[in-house]
Parts: structure tokens; C-alpha cells; sequence
């Protein structure tokens, strides 16, 4: 015979073990529950998929007379991206126009839990942004010439270098000697690692590549 007590029939009552893993981990589930969903709403419109076998040349000349025009969808471009640190205009000194450079500050690479963040490429730059410290950098100059202007875009990517993992408790307990004590300026324990600096991994292509892409798009629909 079923028995219920005042209240739920326990016969409809989920077991205790189970009732408390989706009370813990109720955010996980909706977090993924919208992700899946998709998040076309979060996503940036600069968020460029380069299609197969497409490979701008770099740098990517652009047949426009208005230097002016070219080096605001410049900017513009590359400010969806990083925040722009130095910016060196073209200038025109007699005959001659000088050439354009700008400089990004290094921005630390988004990771799977930042959407709306388009640093990081989907597929393996992104994996690895949200596993592991990483930061881009991004250099541009525009070089004139008598038809137009050529644009490179060098994005430099790099890893950072620390002690030990974040957060580690590995080998907490032992006794160590082959550096100085690090302590907190508070007099408490800091569990973050120790930063040494950053390794160069070379060039993000990819993210080079869908700059340039966004610039040909922008001059094509301008002429």
C-alpha cells in the first residue's frame, strides 16, 4: 500500500542524493540551458567566421583616395576588438603623406564565459583563453602609395608565466628553497600565484585575418 504523509506522496518525492546535486548545481544547469539555446543576441557583429580556403593578403591594399575615411574604419574596426592605446595619423608634410600606425594595450583573452568578448576565435583560441591566462595585442600601419593604401594588422599573442597554478595546493606542505617568501602586504595568505612575466606565442593569424575581413567589407560597400 502506498503511504503519503501530509504533503508530496513519496512515492513523487526524488531521493535525497539527488534532490541536493540539482539544488547545488541549479545555476550550472541554466547557464548551459541558455548557452545551448544559442546567444545571437550576446554575440558582436565583428564576430567573423573566415570562410574555407579565404586568405587576405596582409597587408591588404585598399584602393580608396580619402585617407581620412580609411583610417576612421580603422579604428573603428580594431576598437571592437582592443582598447586603443596610441594613435599616429597620416599626415601630409609637403608631397609626402607619413605613414599611419596605431597600438593597442594588451587585453587578456575572453574566454567561453564572455560571449559578447571577440578577441578570442571560436575553436581552439577560445578553449584556451578560458583554460589558461593569455593575452593579444594588436599593431596596424598604413602605408601609402600612389593608388591607395596597404594595411597590415599584426596581432601578437602571448601566455603568461606563473609559479604555479592558481590556486594550487599542490606541494603547499612542503618545505621549500629555491626562492624568497612570498607574503600578502595584508599579513594574510594570498592564494593567487606569482605572475613572471609572459611568453610570446607568436601571431594570431586567425584574429588578423577577420580584422581584415571586416575592413575589405566596410571599403567594398563604400565605393
Amino acid at each position: 500500500m502506498l503511504r503519503c504523509r501530509p504533503g508530496p506522496c513519496e512515492m513523487n518525492r526524488m531521493p535525497p542524493v539527488l534532490n541536493k546535486f540539482l539544488r547545488s548545481n541549479f545555476a550550472t544547469f541554466l547557464f548551459v540551458s541558455v548557452m545551448a539555446s544559442g546567444c545571437g543576441g550576446l554575440q558582436h557583429q565583428s564576430n567573423l567566421i573566415i570562410p574555407p580556403g579565404t586568405q587576405l593578403e596582409n597587408p591588404l591594399f585598399v584602393g580608396l583616395p580619402d585617407g581620412e575615411f580609411v583610417w576612421n574604419q580603422i579604428v573603428d574596426s580594431v576598437d571592437d576588438y582592443f582598447l586603443i592605446e596610441r594613435e599616429e595619423r597620416m599626415r601630409q608634410l609637403g608631397s609626402v603623406i607619413t605613414e599611419g600606425r596605431l597600438y593597442t594595450l594588451p587585453t587578456a583573452g575572453s574566454t567561453y564565459f564572455e560571449p559578447w568578448l571577440s578577441d578570442s576565435s571560436p575553436g581552439f583560441e577560445k578553449a584556451q583563453s578560458t583554460l589558461q591566462s593569455t593575452r593579444r595585442q594588436a599593431f596596424v600601419r598604413v602605408t601609402p602609395n600612389a593608388e591607395g593604401y596597404l594595411i597590415e594588422v599584426v596581432v601578437s599573442k602571448e601566455l603568461e608565466d606563473l609559479f604555479q597554478p592558481e590556486f594550487s595546493s599542490v606541494g603547499g606542505s612542503v618545505q621549500r628553497h629555491d626562492g624568497s617568501v612570498e607574503r600578502s602586504s595584508g599579513g594574510t595568505r594570498d592564494d593567487t600565484s606569482v605572475s613572471l612575466g609572459w611568453i610570446p606565442l607568436g601571431r594570431d593569424h586567425y584574429l588578423e585575418q577577420r580584422i581584415l575581413l571586416d575592413l575589405q567589407s566596410r571599403f567594398t560597400n563604400a565605393r
